[in-house]
């Protein structure tokens, strides 16, 4: 038996037997893949949807509305009884012939929910590259149903709001028919997906996850169905909802509260660092070679580097410093004052941040609010972030060894303390990089002083950004997040997937910007400028994208990060011109959306992109050659 539900264009049929679902608009039919099982996911084993002992189903209308309801209560397994309940609501919004898909927990009894999967994966086996897969996976993805290339495990597990989702959604396009799928309650949920080599399908589904131990509340996703489009429509979608839920905020209105992103705007990035000590402890500590361990390059030293780059013909800068307090690197955060006493203390760098301000070059440092380390002076377990269960998660992968994660309730008054005490040395900070707030998943904590949510966990650390903001200080992250987009001015990079790879490693799909058809004219974004081997020029990402340039990128640990030895490298001077170009493209865009990305051959090594302010670029991946247009040509 099937329940049917029309509006407009639209028709929602649901399948009580198979608990499967059809959608239908217009010509175009989308329905769940046939082997898909709703399911809960539980500590205590696997739950079918339609083995509930009592199911019912029935039609309902609202006044902005129409749908099904079904109601799942009570489970039996191995001989004993779960009274867990939930219900489901799938309707159509009349106003827009959006379908909205609701789970919505009742009683949360008897069962410890891991995951839900629910709605399923639409049905997309066709071996035709016309039918194509999105993914906001870092700065987005496009898998058409054909790729050779199997796609790996998602990072951090497919969450939305991490670097394996950058925003909550998906979309799958199938000849020019096509949806997003946005998740409106993004922090406990992500996305999986499946793409076997060569195909010819590719299957993607959303997941839900529990708050502290629970469901606790309801969860929405919202398909919106398009006729005649392709990922640069479902893009736009996109940027309207979040114009709509007030998260689209431009640079041009970040720059009337803090003139000084203007001052961003076509700067060359440098990434460098004073002071390296990776305890024996961590995982990183090279006990074959102890000398490699630790690094000191003293403030004068750094200085001396800014006039040279001036000398050269560097116009504008941005200077990332990492290391630069007495623990060194990755240690002892967020305990991470006083400057470091051997590369010339306070004073040191404060002359360091003199001679950029001199140069008419901006001054950020590197500094960290999440891994909290068991060295720090300060280190209270109580302030870590507690399981339900009571266990304190941690490792000790990075150069300070053993760490937790501090509760992010606490994170607001650390950034407080250490930047009021930069500032009474005298430092005048243009910027601040705050480590993995906008790459990680956001944390939980049980502990009753501190209690957090991953949803007030985004909030916190969004308060940290709003601080630095209120300071003049522009904020930026490791990468970029759907939830912080409001209040962050920049980042360290918002890399296509397989620029954090090993070069030569297989592309997974078609790299394509769908976060920068969202954001680009939201949050400054740098690009890596390297030449990795004689085929592939990271150039030409950074001008199709508008984006920042990287003049010395010194990542902090080897083979990490997108920090590989390339086979070819540039003399500075051959550095400085390549930087110059793109920045000079990026004060033409910065403020201007990205309005479209265009793929103009077969084999997608020709692609275009098109900002509003009539700026087009053009490049080539064959002959690693660009062009722009309404501006220089190259």
């Amino acid at each position: 038996m099937s329940i049917k539900v029309e509006t407009g264009q639209t028709l929602l049929e649901f399948n009580e037997k198979k608990n499967f679902v059809l959608i239908k608009k217009g010509n175009a039919l989308w329905n769940w893949s046939e082997d898909f099982q709703a399911r809960l996911v539980c500590r205590e084993g696997e739950f079918l949807f339609r083995d509930a002992c009592q199911i019912s189903h029935e039609q309902y209308r609202s006044g902005t509305g129409q749908g099904i309801r079904s109601y799942y209560q009570g489970w039996i397994k191995e001989g004993r009884t779960f009274s867990y309940s939930f219900e489901t609501l799938m309707w159509i919004e009349e106003s827009t012939e959006d379908v909205y898909f609701e789970w919505i927990p009742l009683e949360e009894k008897d069962l410890h929910v891991e995951k839900v999967f629910w709605p399923g994966p639409m049905e997309f086996d066709n071996p035709k590259d016309s039918w194509y897969t999105l993914l906001a996976r870092q700065q987005g993805l496009l898998i058409p149903n054909t790729w050779d290339t199997e796609l790996s495990p998602i990072s951090f597990d497919g969450m939305f709001e991490t670097a394996g989702g950058y925003m909550p959604w998906f979309g799958q396009v199938k000849e020019k028919e096509g949806y997003i799928a946005i998740c409106e309650t993004p922090w406990d949920a992500g996305y999986y997906a499946v793409h076997p080599a060569k195909g010819p399908y590719t299957h993607v589904g959303a997941y839900f996850l529990p708050s502290l131990g629970k469901m606790d509340y309801r969860r929405v996703l919202r398909y919106t169905f398009e006729t005649d489009c392709d990922y640069n429509r479902l893009c736009k979608i996109y940027r309207q909802y979040v114009k709509e839920t007030g998260k689209l905020r431009t640079l041009k209105e970040k720059a009337a509260a803090v003139p000084s992103v203007d001052d961003l705007v076509g700067c060359a990035f440098v990434h460098t660092g004073i002071k390296t000590v990776v305890q024996p402890d961590s995982e990183f500590y090279d006990s074959q070679a102890p000398e490699k361990n630790n690094r000191l390059v003293s403030f004068r030293e750094r200085a001396e580097l800014i006039r040279e780059l001036k000398k050269m013909g560097v116009e504008k800068l941005y200077l990332h410093l990492d290391g630069w307090a007495q623990p060194g690197y990755d240690n002892q955060h967020p305990d991470y004052l006083p400057a470091c006493k051997e590369a010339g203390g306070w004073e040191g760098m404060k002359d360091l941040a003199d001679t950029l301000h001199e140069a008419g070059y901006l001054f950020g440092i590197h500094d960290q609010y999440r891994d909290y380390y068991r060295a720090a002076p300060s280190f209270d377990e109580n302030y870590a972030c507690r399981m339900p269960d009571g266990t304190i998660p941690g490792h000790r992968r990075w150069a300070g060894g053993p760490q937790t994660y501090l509760c992010a309730s606490q994170a607001p008054f650390y950034v407080k303390r250490n930047f009021t005490e930069v500032s009474r040395q005298g430092i005048s900070l243009d910027c601040a990089y705050l480590d993995v707030f906008t790459c990680n998943e956001g944390d939980e904590c049980a502990n009753p002083e501190h209690r957090m949510t991953r949803r007030e966990c985004y909030d916190y650390r969004e308060q940290c950004f709003r601080y630095l903001l209120a300071q003049g200080i522009l904020p930026s992250s490791e990468e970029v997040s759907d939830w912080a987009a409001a209040s962050l001015v920049f980042c360290h990079y918002a890399p296509y997937d397989f620029m954090l790879k090993k070069p030569g490693t297989p592309k997974e799909g078609i790299p394509v910007p769908l976060f920068n058809l969202v954001y680009h004219d939201c949050i400054i974004q740098p690009w890596m400028m390297d030449k990795v081997n004689t085929g592939e020029d990271y150039m030409l990402y950074a001008l199709l994208n508008g984006g920042a340039p990287y003049l010395i990128r010194e990542g902090a640990y080897p083979n990490t990060d997108g920090s590989f030895h390339t086979e070819t490298e540039e003399k500075p001077e051959e550095l400085i011109e390549r930087c110059r170009i793109v920045s000079d493209l990026q004060k033409q865009t910065a403020y201007s959306e990205m309005l479209y990305h265009r793929i103009l051959t077969a084999d997608y090594k020709v692609q275009e992109t098109g900002f509003a302010d009539g700026t087009r670029v053009q490049v080539d991946f064959n002959t690693q050659t660009w062009q722009i247009f309404n501006g220089k040509t190259e």
